[in-house]
């Protein structure tokens, strides 16, 4: 799928109830389903064929043991708090209801929570499925009762923070619109370096988990079938400005 940042703008129409269920479903959940057949797959090959891979990817774990810190300690702990499901869910639902009040397009609010649950729903089925086992190094938080195949942490940060970032291309002012994005981009890096270097998840399941939310999000984004505008036409945006 193409990832037009303007999609939303360019054409700003409400779609109806079937539109929306239809959309969902045929653009969201068949590609979703064939989501989690991939990750399942690979996940299966690591603790198969490939599971010497585990042996090597310790060494990456055992390194980031011999790097703590105090205050590295204290400082993940804050970081990989970002990717918490309570935070996850709190700020997706903030940003939903702002978003939705500030636009007065639902469809469009809404395209944070369809990207952190598709996520959610694929990482959930798959570590059911495929059952890995967290690295054998000492773990500085408690191990959620999930496996550790894919990261649920490192896909939620990334499918929530980066479905942000997309959305704040709407900003005007380039300065602030920059700022916000690399900020909400650095943020599910943090996470990122916080699972593995608090013994959490092996080297694989933390590409896997970023790939999955980086997959929902530009399934999330491209929902909806939208119209796509005429390259001589203003967008709607363009069009507000000039009528200032």
């Amino acid at each position: 799928m193409r990832l037009d940042l303007d999609r939303y703008a360019n054409d700003p129409s409400a779609p109806s109830g079937g539109e929306f269920g239809r959309d969902l479903g045929l653009r969201v959940a068949v590609p979703a389903a064939g989501l989690w057949a991939v990750v399942v797959g690979i996940g299966l090959l690591l603790m198969g064929p490939l599971a010497t891979l585990g042996e090597r990817e310790l060494a990456v774990n055992e390194w980031f043991v011999e790097q703590r810190t105090a205050l590295l300690d204290q400082l993940t702990s804050w970081w990989s708090t970002i990717g918490n499901t309570p935070i996850i869910v709190g700020v997706c639902l903030v940003v939903v209801a702002a978003v939705w009040w500030r636009t007065r397009q639902w469809w469009y609010a809404v395209v944070p929570a369809i990207a952190v649950a598709t996520q959610a729903s694929v990482f959930m089925l798959a570590a059911l499925v495929v059952g890995r086992e967290r690295p054998d190094v000492e773990a500085l938080d408690e191990a959620p009762p999930t496996s550790s195949f894919p990261s649920g942490h490192s896909g939620a940060s990334t499918a929530l923070y980066v479905t942000f970032a997309l959305m704040a291309q709407r900003i005007e002012r380039t300065w602030l619109r920059v700022t916000v994005t690399v900020i909400l981009l650095v943020l599910p890096m943090l996470v990122v370096y916080s699972r593995l270097y608090r013994g959490m998840h092996h080297v694989s399941d933390i590409v896997v988990g970023v790939l999955n939310g980086l997959v929902c999000t530009v399934l999330a984004w491209n929902y909806l079938r939208r119209t796509p505008r005429p390259a001589d036409e203003p967008t709607t945006v363009q069009s507000a400005e000039r009528a200032r």
